[in-house]
């Protein structure tokens, strides 16, 4: 029987197997995580006769695994393009390809987020510390009340903010 995911259930008699709550409770997940996985193809619970997700012991197992691949980074579709070699006891060159680049993709990112991290670091500090280079309000203008400022630096700065020229 296939599911709405399109993977394929089989139809358990009785009571054998793990409900999803004993196996998302053993796995250390949520049933909704499991949900997921299977309409991800990661997973493949048979079904009772009512529809019931029943699963092997080995399901935890595989639970956990791919716990791990998404821990590491993997997107869905990787894991799922990794799990037939995982399987079956051996990778293709294609498979360590697949995750070579899935490494140079998480590198980047890495890199990026410590960019990031950089140039936060970087105003935080200015927030701490602000100098009239950073902060235009710290800025002497050149109209200021000391008169240091010429009359066409006056009504430059009052052409700025808005006023009108004729008034005084």
């Amino acid at each position: 029987m296939k599911g709405k995911s399109g993977v394929r259930h089989a139809i358990t008699r009785g009571g054998a197997g793990l409900r999803i709550g004993e196996v998302a409770r053993q796995a250390g997940v949520s049933t909704r995580a499991l949900r997921y996985y299977e309409e991800q193809g990661l997973l493949a619970p048979a079904r009772t006769h009512s529809g019931q997700r029943t699963y092997p012991d080995s399901a935890v197992e595989r639970v956990r695994l791919i716990q791990k691949l998404f821990t590491a980074g993997l997107p869905s579709r990787t894991i799922g393009q990794l799990l037939p070699s995982i399987d079956a006891g051996q990778a293709s060159p294609e498979v360590f390809d697949l995750m070579t680049a899935e490494r140079d993709r998480i590198t980047s990112t890495m890199a990026e987020l410590s960019a990031a991290r950089d140039e936060l670091d970087r105003m935080i500090e200015i927030a701490h510390h602000p100098t009239p280079e950073h902060c235009p309000a710290l800025r002497e203008p050149p109209w200021s009340a000391d008169g240091s400022g010429g009359e066409e630096e006056r009504e430059t700065g009052r052409a700025l903010l808005g006023w009108d020229q004729r008034r005084p």
